[in-house]
């Protein structure tokens, strides 16, 4: 018999993002979604993964079966209504703000076989909470749970509420990530250092919050790890916190560091390896910011990018 490959499995939406221009009249169609661009993340740096999803039987539909299979991804797409789409607008210092249509309902979805971590979060455990922390709690008896939150204000019901829900996922999953925007926005007023240490002692092995332009920062089993960000000219930051989620995960496929029978060692990282995996995805994230749109980097281009940094 022919052993199963293993894999990453990410569960989440897909989303057709409709980026504006400067008139307000014209837009690019560009395949989007946090947990769809943290797939074709991991699949440009070389990782084995399945998408777990939604897709109508529309243009934008097929726009983004053509686009994540291209990539790599392979899909287990489940019939939509129709594609969910995301207008994108850009603020100051080319921030998106996004205004969604949506058609989103969670199946309850087995995972694949092989499957070594599942990755979840954004829209997707907001919307289909209950089905998601069912399959978060179910992957737990032999993959690694890693979880990005990735608030959506237009769409988030009461603070309180999204906090219960975050605070819940949370305690399900091994790896965090969250940006300091999230933090700011479920708990106000708070140090985002202080929030990610209470996170940690719910449970998960590595907290990790991105601080934009300053870096980001894990907090594991020792003294929290601090790695800058490169200077780069921004063209936008969507997707930005996408790609350096796929190239965390892809440093602790690398690193031997998924799977349930793991676990041990994930929450012994040594700082050594720890701000290694970080420069790696702040460079991820930087070389997206760099061009337009969620384009995250292949291994061949983060490879010389570490390289040029280096000299």
């Amino acid at each position: 018999m022919t052993p199963t490959a293993a894999q990453i499995t990410v569960l989440g939406e897909a989303i057709v993002d409709l980026a504006g221009s400067a008139d307000g009249r014209t837009f690019r169609a560009d395949p989007g979604g946090s947990p769809a661009n943290v797939a074709v993340g991991l699949a440009r740096l070389d990782v084995p993964v399945t998408l777990v999803t939604g897709l109508g039987d529309d243009a934008f539909g097929r726009l983004l079966d053509a686009h994540l299979t291209g990539a790599g991804v392979r899909l287990a797409a489940r019939p939509a209504a129709f594609t969910s789409l995301a207008v994108v607008t850009l603020e100051g210092a080319g921030i998106p703000a996004y205004d969604f249509v949506l058609s989103w309902e969670q199946d309850e979805t087995p995972l694949p076989p092989g499957t070594l971590a599942l990755h979840t979060g954004s829209l997707a455990a907001a919307l289909s909470a209950d089905r998601v922390e069912e399959a978060m709690a179910a992957a737990r008896a032999t993959a690694s749970v890693t979880y990005d939150p990735n608030i959506r204000p237009a769409l988030a019901a009461d603070p309180a509420v999204e906090r219960a829900r975050v605070q819940r996922q949370i305690a399900l999953s091994d790896v965090v990530k969250a940006s300091e925007e999230d933090i700011a926005w479920l708990y106000p007023g708070t140090d985002p250092l202080e929030a990610a240490r209470r996170w940690r002692a719910a449970g998960p092995a590595l907290v990790v919050v991105t601080h934009g332009p300053d870096g980001a920062t894990a907090l594991g089993a020792g003294e929290p790890v601090h790695v800058p960000a490169p200077a780069v000219p921004v063209v936008d930051t969507v997707g930005a916190g996408d790609a350096f989620m796929a190239a965390l995960l892809a440093g602790l496929w690398s690193a031997d560091l998924l799977g349930a029978d793991r676990r041990t060692a994930l929450a012994a990282m040594p700082a050594g390896p720890l701000a290694a995996l970080l420069e790696r995805a702040v460079r991820a994230a930087a070389l997206t910011c760099a061009r337009p749109g969620a384009d995250p980097p292949t291994t061949a281009e983060l490879t010389a990018a570490s390289g040029a940094r280096q000299r």
